[in-house]
This record gives C-alpha cells, structure tokens and sequence, in this order.
C-alpha cells in the first residue's frame, strides 16, 4: 500500500477554483464515505481551507490512486471536469507526501509562514476522519506524527513569534513598551480595516479597555459594541487621549489630525507616562514632530512595515531550522512503514517453514510408530531446531535491512526464495493492514503501532 496526497492551494490555485472544491463541515462525513467507495482506496482524511484542499490518502496503487482522487475532487463540483483541475493540482507519494502533510501542518507551506491556525485545522480534519471511522494504522499513525512535528517545530523554532503583519506589528511594539497590556486602554481613531485588525490582536493579547472614535457617531458605536468598548465624540478624541495609554489612528484625512502640541498636552496630564502612538493612515494623520515629545513614542506606518520586514526575514531563517526538522521526522516515519512492510514476510515466512516442518514430522513420526514419547519429542525439538537455524540469518538479515535502501528488493528476494507469493502473505497482511482495508478502522488502532517502530535515533514533535 502506498501513502498519496493529491490536492491544490493558494500557490496552485486562483480563489474561484479553491473555492468550488471546498467541502463544508456538513459534508464532511458523506464526502469521507465516498472517497472511500473508491475501488484501491483504503484510507482518507480530507483538509478543506480557505487556502487549500487536500486528500490523504492510503491507496494499493499509486497512479490509479491518482486518477480516483482527482476523479473524486471532481465529482465534488459537477462544473469542474477531472481535465479542468489538472493544471491547478500537485501530486505526491512516499516521502514527499509525508514531508508535505508535515511542513503543511507546521506551517511552512502557508500563505504567512508560521500562522498557527492550519494546525488546528489539520486536527479537526483527523477528528472527522476518525469519527467516520475513514483511517487506519498507517494515516493514523503519521497523521498524528505530522502533529507531533508541528509542536516539535513551534518548541523548538522561533517561527510564530515575530509579527509579520502591519496590525500586529503594531501590538508587538507596544508589548515593548508596556510589557503588560492588560490594564492598558487603547483608543481608536477612525475605523480603517487595519485598525480592526489591530484592535481584535490588542484585546487578543489582554488589553480590556477601548475607546472609538470616528466622524460617524453610529459607526463609532457599533465598533464599540463589536470590540466591548466606549464610543468618544469625534470632535473630543484629543481631550480624551490623556486617558490613553495606546492611540492607534487610521483615517482617511488628507492633513494631520494629532500635532506635536496635542501630545504634549497629554502627555502632561498623564503625569508623563509613557504614551504609545500608532499612525497607519496614509497620508500620515499624526504630526511627525511628535516623535520630539519626551514619553511619546510614535511609529508610523513605514516603521511597522520595516518591522514586519526584518520579522518576516527572521521566520524564513527559522523556517530553514524547521524544514531540517521534517527531513529527520520523515525519516523516521519511513523506517515505521518499511517496518510494516517486513512483518508479514516474516510471519508468512515463519508459517511457511512451520507448515513444512510438521508435514515432516507427521510422515517419519508415522514410520516411527514404536517410539516412545521422549523419543518423540527429541525428533520435533531436532526439526525445530533444523528449522530454525535454517530461517535464522534470514530472518535477522530482513530485519537489518529493512531500513536500508535495498530493503523493498531484500523482502522480495526473501519472498521469491522461500515461495511466498501474494498469496501466502496476504493472510498475514491482514494483521497490519485489515483496519484500514474498508475505510473502517477505529480510533485505537495506532495505539499499538509504537511496539514495532524503530526507535533508534527517533525524535518527538493556513488560513
């Protein structure tokens, strides 16, 4: 069985198209069911984003896997052809399909490297698929370790931890500033879009207090409403900064609303507290000659945009760490499955030689009617031990190399050589893979997979 991931995003994809393919949560279920109605599709988790649509999958052959998820992707929008979504999808098998699900999952194929919000996502996509019972020991196993390697990536890397949007620029700086935000008060002046933004990170990040303000005295009580706040009368906001620790300012006036003298004023009455002001208004709203007045600290919007800049330079530095990082997990996950590979050459070798041992054993212990019991038992512990010694440096060779480069072409050797043919494996088979034949397996079936991975060398852990 092979792993696959077959799928389109926001670097393959236009929105319309992106769009068209993403399932809802409503039919999640159904959808799962019938990617698994697919003839060679053993197990599935489908991720559906604003910015991606992915399927998982566990297959029996590679290119026709393919053709059913595309065929699948399809099927889910009947004004999209298979031939139409050709252009916009990638495919992946193996190791590079393990490696996308874990850079996906830690963030490093998003639009803004670092987000953290498709990790979440990932997880709610493997809590649908294991409530409609669609995966089994293989995704459950590196699904869970894409997880895993998210977490080992955000411990280990400073890759979230530096703003790389202009409205949190603005909250990281002010974090400098007052190191504790939470009995700040911010107060907004005007309601541009990256003013909204930047309120919903301040009150995300402790602050309680909000005050508004715009020319609409509607407006401005709607967006207090929204945020929790205090609405200020438009033509009193100057009065009214004093009682602010943080102005964030973004309007549409063509002059500057704030001068040097206003601040100071403030200031004054703030008992010369340190003051923090933010103009993201283009044309500049805040006089620059307020950057002169002592305990006033003035960013405009090219301030937090050379900010973001070096922060976003600094997560691509991180980044590099953390694709390091997948390389070492996937290796590792590839030595899990090539064990899964070996265990029913083995089992099915074992059973073989067993079989051939006591049809042996039945033929000369018939001849041999007059022996006694102890006498019997030398003769099998004598085919045992034949037998064994016979299979031993096989089977130690098998387990030595499955995690080589040549350890497909070893299991096969050892397949030939002994006779055991699809057939007489597929029996064993059944012991690794049957939860996932139908799409069917339960939620415990990783949890004894631990016991027959490789451990030497191991390592734990989008809009």
């Amino acid at each position: 069985m092979h792993i696959i991931v077959v799928g389109l995003s926001h670097k393959t994809a236009p929105v319309e198209v992106r769009e068209k393919l993403a399932i809802p949560e409503s039919r999640m279920g159904e959808a799962l069911s019938r990617l698994c109605s697919y003839q060679g599709v053993r197990e599935g988790v489908l991720l559906s984003t604003c910015n991606r649509v992915e399927v998982y999958a566990v297959v029996d052959e590679i290119e026709s896997g393919y053709g059913r998820i595309q065929d699948f992707l399809a099927d889910a929008h009947l004004s999209l052809s298979s031939e139409q979504l050709t252009p916009h999808l990638y495919w992946h098998e193996g190791d590079r399909a393990i490696s996308h699900l874990f850079r996906v999952a830690s963030s490093l194929d998003s639009m803004i490297v670092g987000e953290s919000q498709i990790l979440g996502q990932i997880k709610d996509a493997f809590e649908v698929a294991l409530t409609h019972k669609a995966t089994g020991i293989i995704l459950n196993k590196v699904v869970k370790k894409a997880i895993s390697v998210a977490k080992r990536v955000r411990t280990e890397t400073k890759i979230s931890e530096m703003a790389v949007s202009v409205s949190y620029a603005a909250v990281e700086l002010a974090k400098k500033i007052f190191s504790d935000l939470s009995d700040k008060t911010v107060l907004l002046v005007g309601a541009g879009e990256m003013a909204k933004l930047a309120a919903k990170h301040f009150i995300a990040n402790g602050v309680r207090h909000v005050r508004v303000t715009t020319r609409s005295p509607h407006h401005a009580l709607e967006l207090a409403n929204r945020f929790g706040g205090t609405p200020v009368p438009f033509e009193e906001f100057r009065e009214d900064m004093a009682s602010a620790d943080i102005v964030l300012v973004s309007t549409g006036a063509a002059h500057y609303l704030v001068s040097e003298d206003d601040v100071q004023r403030s200031v004054k009455q703030r008992m010369n507290r340190p003051m923090f002001l933010i103009d993201i208004s283009v044309p500049r709203n805040i006089d620059p000659a307020v950057r002169h007045v002592d305990n006033a600290f003035l960013f405009d919007i090219d301030d937090l945009k050379t900010r973001v800049e070096r922060n976003r330079g600094e997560r691509l530095n991180e980044a590099e760490k953390a694709e390091r990082m997948v390389v070492d997990e996937v290796g590792i996950t590839r030595q899990w499955l090539q064990s899964l590979e070996v265990t029913p050459t083995i089992v099915a070798l074992r059973a073989r030689v067993e079989d051939i041992k006591q049809a042996e054993l039945d033929k000369t212990l018939g001849r041999l009617a007059n022996l006694s019991t102890p006498e019997r038992g030398l003769v099998e512990a004598m085919a045992s031990s034949i037998v064994n010694k016979l299979i031993h440096n096989t089977m130690m060779t098998l387990k030595a190399e499955v995690n080589s480069s040549e350890g497909t072409a070893f299991i096969e050797a050892a397949r030939r050589f002994f006779n055991l043919g699809d057939s007489a494996v597929s029996n064993v088979d059944e012991s690794t893979s049957s939860a996932s034949e139908t799409c069917h397996s339960s939620q415990e079936d990783s949890q004894d997979i631990e016991q027959v991975t490789p451990r030497s060398g191991s390592k734990t852990s989008d809009h």
